[in-house]
């Protein structure tokens, strides 16, 4: 296995012991929702999850493949498939050099970084190849199954443990406002944090 397969891999295991199904990856996550993330087709990602490794792609065809895919799963608000002239558009550019684009798999940092932006897609979404794309994308799915598993790991990595060890010199009333104040900044914080998609 290359190096670029080597933190997939780390995460692969991890995943696979907090799952309890190591190796079966595909039966226990959301293999669309991944792909959709990522760009990589869902055959492609089950083959990843479930260890395998896939040809290299070059760059090029890599970005042709990328664009195409965005194009065939983001949808127009009408249900309907985005046209190269409306790319185009997104992208700042013309239709002609949108075309060109297709062909040579190359497009310009600016270009790809518009379309990137409107749709919401992670950064290195045209570039990076298989086996980085979905390290990335299971980052959170990988946080969120390690909290279940053990609710007080962020604690523990905040520090908040160590506030918590303090508990037995403080009085009944500091407890209490340390309590107000943790309740303060967690409401303060889901009001600061945006509704929908922008």
């Amino acid at each position: 296995m290359s190096d670029a397969y080597a933190p997939l891999a780390d995460v692969l295991e991890r995943l696979g012991e907090l799952t309890g199904r190591p190796g079966r990856l595909p039966e226990v996550l959301d293999v669309g929702d991944l792909s959709y993330r990522t760009g990589i087709p869902a055959e492609v990602v089950c083959r990843l999850l479930s260890g395998g490794s896939v040809p290299e792609a070059g760059l090029a065809e890599r970005v042709r493949q990328r664009l195409d895919f965005v194009r065939e799963t983001r949808r127009r608000p009408d249900g309907k498939r985005y046209s190269l002239g409306e790319l185009a558009r997104i992208a700042g550019t013309s239709r002609q050099w949108l075309s060109e684009w297709r062909k040579s798999g190359m497009p310009s940092l600016e270009h790809a970084d518009r379309l990137r932006r409107f749709f919401g897609l992670p950064a290195g979404f045209f570039t990076a190849d298989e086996p980085e794309a979905l390290h990335e994308a299971l980052q959170p799915v990988l946080q969120g199954l390690e909290a279940q598993a053990d609710p007080l790991l962020r604690l523990r990595e905040s520090g908040l443990v160590r506030l918590a060890m303090r508990a037995p010199q403080m009085n009944p009333r500091q407890l209490a406002t340390l309590a107000d104040l943790a309740e303060m900044i967690i409401k303060s914080e889901d009001a600061d944090v945006p509704t929908g998609r922008g």
